[in-house]
């Protein structure tokens, strides 16, 4: 699979306890990722942050969030991210999606160059 070198990078900023039919939100968006045959996803779970409501979601040692900030970082070309948006659009019901514009330097497997 290659990779334009201009590439977009697509955040996708939800809580851990987010669900999609039943499951939890952030596999169901990696799972479709895979689906779609996007380059790859990566998912970052967070420490400490809020959102849009300002509730606080912290993990402290004695109070373990049950909620605590998930990142989806999705890196393909703009096509292939523009084409999945909508697909996030009814997925994602309370959350932040961002683009940026990415410049690829290295996508490899087995040692080959893939840009």
């Amino acid at each position: 699979m290659k990779i334009p070198a201009d590439g977009q990078l697509l955040r996708i900023f939800i809580g851990e306890a987010d669900k999609w039919h039943g499951k939890p939100l952030y596999e169901e968006i990696v799972y479709l990722a895979k689906q779609e045959k996007l380059a790859g996803a990566t998912v970052v779970k967070g420490f400490m942050g809020f959102g849009c409501k300002s509730h606080m979601h912290t993990a402290k040692l004695l109070r373990l969030s049950e909620d605590l900030p998930i990142i989806i970082e999705i890196v393909d070309s703009e096509e292939k991210i523009r084409g999945f948006l909508p697909r996030l659009d009814t997925m994602v019901r309370e959350g932040l999606i961002t683009l940026e514009k990415v410049n690829v330097v290295i996508y490899r497997a087995n040692g080959e160059d893939q840009v």
